[in-house]
């Protein structure tokens, strides 16, 4: 019988490391540490101000935790006029802004692939131009009076809704998709829109979940366009409402003062609310909802956006 010989696996050397290496590793953590810390101390003074007595947050005493922390401030701020119609106003704009800016950009990418579509070069470069050249506000806004978009809830989704560089960041990634897949199901009788709806939706839900971030993004923070078109206070959004109190800061105590329902409450508050008080919790109630939203996709980013990038 032939002895079982034992194989034996090669230690794994330990790397050793020189002492500049590690200089140049605990001074890389530290620039790292400081960028981040720039990157998140924002958010969270203006959290921690918010919670903080108001008395000492107008005069800039908290700065690094909160002071005599109450939530007094958030209770008081849904008492402001038109602040709950806006923010459903901001929700509602966002969902269906972000779904149809999706499917479009995702419908154009596939068909700017497609060797069927007439003039395809043609109608991708009169699209990706409009990335560049940019007739300005008052043309825009001309046009979009015109178009019947004023006092109009689809003035927040109709400009926004073609977005060129979605739609060449879906064409890149359908085309890294391979072509077999396209081609087998149109030999098995499968139209434009089965393959499109049936085989590449499917497949390209990486890039989509990363446009559906940018989209939401920019129709939850965007209040340039209720400025310029919507006057009806109906359909004023979360981020206008707030544009607005930055604005007014000087008038906010007296408005959050003549809406609370109690004597006691609206002495004590008048002494207590400031505008910088307001300030702050309006912009956390703002904030807030994207906070909580971003990290949940971000992991698709960096797959979403570099698929295609490279070719082989």
């Amino acid at each position: 019988m032939v002895a079982k010989q034992q194989v034996k696996t090669p230690k794994k050397s330990a790397i050793k490391t020189s002492f500049s290496d590690k200089v140049i590793s605990v001074v890389t953590y530290i620039i790292y540490a400081i960028f981040a810390f720039v990157c998140v101390y924002p958010f969270y003074y203006i959290i921690i101000n918010s919670i903080s007595a108001n008395n000492l947050s107008e005069r800039g005493k908290v700065l690094l935790y909160p002071m005599e922390i109450h939530f007094k401030n958030y209770a008081n701020v849904m008492n402001i006029p038109g602040l709950l119609d806006a923010a459903q106003m901001s929700v509602m704009r966002t969902v269906v802004g972000t779904i149809l800016t999706v499917m479009i950009a995702a419908f154009l990418g596939y068909m700017f692939t497609r060797d069927t579509l007439w003039k395809r070069k043609f109608w991708y470069r009169f699209v990706t131009v409009t990335m560049y050249i940019n007739a300005g506000i008052i043309p825009w806004f001309l046009t979009m009076k015109l178009l019947g978009m004023t006092n109009n809830f689809w003035g927040y989704i109709f400009p926004m809704i073609i977005q060129p560089f979605y739609i060449v960041l879906c064409k890149t990634y359908v085309e890294s998709v391979p072509r077999e897949l396209q081609e087998a199901a149109e030999i098995d009788g499968a139209g434009t829109l089965m393959v499109f709806f049936r085989i590449m939706l499917p497949v390209i839900k990486p890039i989509l979940a990363t446009i559906a971030v940018f989209a939401a993004v920019n129709q939850w923070n965007s209040f340039q366009d209720t400025l310029l078109l919507m006057s009806d206070q109906k359909l004023y959004t979360l981020q206008f409402v707030l544009y607005q109190y930055i604005n007014q800061a000087s008038s906010l105590k007296a408005l959050v003062s003549n809406n609370t329902s109690s004597t006691a409450m609206m002495a004590s508050l008048a002494h207590a609310a400031t505008a910088t008080s307001i300030r702050m919790t309006v912009t956390v109630i703002v904030v807030l909802p994207i906070m909580c939203v971003y990290p949940f996709f971000q992991r698709f980013f960096t797959k979403g956006i570099m698929i295609g990038a490279v070719k082989g």
